[in-house]
């Protein structure tokens, strides 16, 4: 599974992707996969009040990714709760964000893998 994010016909770089550029509406053409690169953490919390089967407290960040000297940001969950500003991550893939038997929707309608994000040591 990769972790993409989206360049378009004029270099801006989004995650997630849009069928048209955020910054400038051109079409986006290109997918740049984030799966094995490292960000940096430019904020954090903790959410104790989360949707149904994810853990809680439940520690998401935004992280930040250079793709060829531009940034593109993107929030996730983090492996563990001791995460702090400015630490390196990483994508980490995992077969299940969230416990499927406790969600609102038919667990085979939906998709629950995906990537959090492991600081490195």
């Amino acid at each position: 599974m990769t972790f993409d994010a989206h360049r378009c016909e004029n270099g801006h770089v989004t995650y997630p992707g849009h069928t048209l550029c955020p910054e400038c509406g051109e079409k986006q053409t290109e997918t740049i996969d984030l799966s094995d690169r490292r960000g940096e953490v430019v904020t954090w919390t903790h959410s104790t009040k989360t949707p149904p089967g994810v853990r809680e407290p439940n520690t998401l960040a935004i992280v930040e990714f250079d793709v060829d000297d531009t940034f593109v940001r993107a929030i996730g969950q983090v492996t563990t709760d001791d995460v702090e500003t400015g630490d390196v991550v990483e994508p980490v893939y995992v077969e299940e964000l969230r416990d499927p038997e406790v969600g609102i929707k038919e667990p085979a309608s939906q998709d629950w893998d995906g990537y959090r994000f492991q600081p490195i040591q």
